[in-house]
């Protein structure tokens, strides 16, 4: 089976497990593998359960509200679209950082239309001293025109789009060099593709995203530092990859498009919805490239979803579309033939791994049906009645700074409510849970301050685990620095799950 991933921002995910980038999109969980059932990204940029995307159509967040292999929409869907547009929003000089959404743009030109129509009405009626970025913009203003709403709403929609497109057209005509008014082009042709009937054939939406494409080109030339232009022109060229399917040209277009979330990223570092984007695009291309290419490329993605979470710890399409990359790397890990060796994490612990991602983004979105689906497919993969069991070196209890010699490596376990250490010769887990027994180590939920790795001389050799408490620090080492990844986002998300009020959630999941 296959997840389906989240999109976040004008981005839908293509066919694994999908990542969530679109606040406002869905992916339905579709069937992959013979083995099990895949979840799909989500993603997170333009429509809903595809993820949550950021305002503006940055980076798949060209219709960015809320946001296998994957399908891209960009942006946190649950993030992106809620601000509310206030003012108008071209961008001025002094504002490259400002990100502006669609709804924005369509709200402040709808405001002014009736003011300003009488202006606009004839962009072209003055002589352009360049006629060839003339011709170029009557043929933008060609397919714009040439755009039909499905439905009243649609119309009208698109009635306030080709208005916007005149008064930028006459923008650009008095200065081709305005990188604003090239932008909120690209944005409003972006935003022109997606209301283009499905069974329209003229124009075609890849012709309108081809010239959003080009008008981002011209912007981020004469303004190489405006990140959310990099951020929607990565959307818009996800947007024409998977209309191509699984070709030479659409791996092409896959590896344009993470070059430009990586150009976004470095912009604007802080930016999870554009990581999360990030490791759709590179989830897709993972199903087109050479087998050859594959791992590394899907290991790549991993990094990006991870690295959305660190930034927003609660960003469950993020956290879904982890989940489902992984669940995608155990199935192809299992059809190889399993781990080759001792280094590498087992078949059966990334579907575990993917199955407390897929758990946490449910507990902290229950109504989400994208999710529940995922869950019902992996919640047997969990230890059940746990979140995660492993090993970790301890110290003893009660001494966190103790001799190399006296740290023991032991079986702990995690749920909703504790990370505990267990006792080798018990045989039965629940019961040192209910004793909590002093002579073991024991971190309640409830008593975190944070949790981080760390790299001490006091503690032995490793990759080293230290969770601050409100008694006091509590130092432990994992096996390995990519196990130790597993058990800080485990804990991590169970805290923030705790956090929002949702271990309730949480608890029924793993003991129901």
């Amino acid at each position: 089976m296959s997840l389906e991933p989240e999109l976040q921002n004008g981005l839908q995910s293509a066919h694994h497990p999908q990542s969530e980038e679109n606040p406002s999109s869905e992916i339905e969980p579709q069937p992959a593998s013979p083995t099990h059932q895949q979840p799909q990204p989500e993603l997170e940029s333009g429509s809903e359960p595809k993820a949550e995307a950021e305002p503006v159509k940055t980076d798949v967040d060209l219709k960015s509200s809320e946001a296998s292999q994957t399908s891209i929409r960009s942006n946190d869907a649950d993030h992106t679209h809620s601000a509310e547009p206030t003012s108008r929003p071209e961008l001025r000089k002094d504002e490259g950082s400002r990100t502006f959404t669609m709804r924005e743009l369509l709200n402040g030109l709808k405001n002014d239309s009736e003011q300003d129509r009488e202006d606009a009405s004839s962009p072209y009626s003055q002589e352009s001293p360049h006629q060839q970025q003339s011709e170029q913009n009557n043929a933008a203003m060609a397919l714009i025109n040439s755009v039909v709403g499905v439905d009243e709403e649609g119309r009208s929609r698109q009635r306030i789009l080709t208005f916007a497109a005149r008064r930028y057209a006459t923008t650009i005509e008095r200065n081709p060099e305005d990188y604003d008014a090239l932008y909120n082009w690209a944005l409003v042709l972006q935003e022109s593709a997606d209301n283009v009937s499905p069974d329209s054939t003229s124009p075609s939406k890849d012709a309108l995203l081809e010239e959003a494409c080009k008008k981002y080109d011209e912007a981020t030339r004469l303004c190489p530092t405006l990140h959310d232009a990099f951020y929607n022109w990565a959307i818009a060229i996800s947007d024409r990859a998977k209309m191509r399917g699984r070709t030479k040209e659409a791996e092409e277009l896959w590896k344009q498009a993470t070059r430009n979330y990586e150009k976004a990223v470095q912009l604007n570092w802080n930016s999870p919805q554009a990581l999360n984007n990030w490791g759709l695009a590179l989830q897709e291309l993972s199903a087109i490239v050479p087998a050859r290419d594959k791992q590394k490329i899907v290991r790549t993605a991993i990094s990006k979803f991870r690295a959305a979470i660190q930034l927003q710890f609660d960003f469950h399409r993020a956290i879904y579309n982890l989940g489902t990359v992984l669940y995608g790397l155990a199935e192809d890990t299992l059809r190889a033939g399993g781990s080759v060796s001792a280094k590498e994490v087992s078949p059966n612990e990334l579907y575990s791994q993917s199955a407390i991602y897929i758990a946490a983004a449910h507990a902290l979105k229950p109504n989400y049906s994208v999710y529940s689906s995922a869950l019902r497919l992996v919640r047997s993969m969990l230890p059940l009645p746990h979140l995660k069991v492993g090993y970790l070196t301890a110290p003893p209890a009660g001494k966190p700074i103790a001799p190399h010699n006296d740290w023991k490596r032991s079986e702990f376990l995690l749920n909703h409510e504790r990370l505990q250490q267990i006792s080798r010769s018990s045989s039965d887990r629940s019961t040192d849970m209910v004793n909590g027994d002093r002579k073991f180590v024991r971190v309640d939920v409830a008593d975190i301050v944070s949790v981080s790795a760390c790299a001490d001389l006091t503690l032995p050799p490793g990759a080293g685990l230290c969770i601050d408490t409100v008694h006091g620090p509590v130092y432990l080492v994992a096996d390995s620095w990519e196990s130790l990844d597993g058990w800080l986002d485990a804990i991590l998300l169970v805290y923030t799950i705790y956090v929002r009020g949702k271990s309730d959630v949480l608890a029924g999941i793993i003991t129901g």
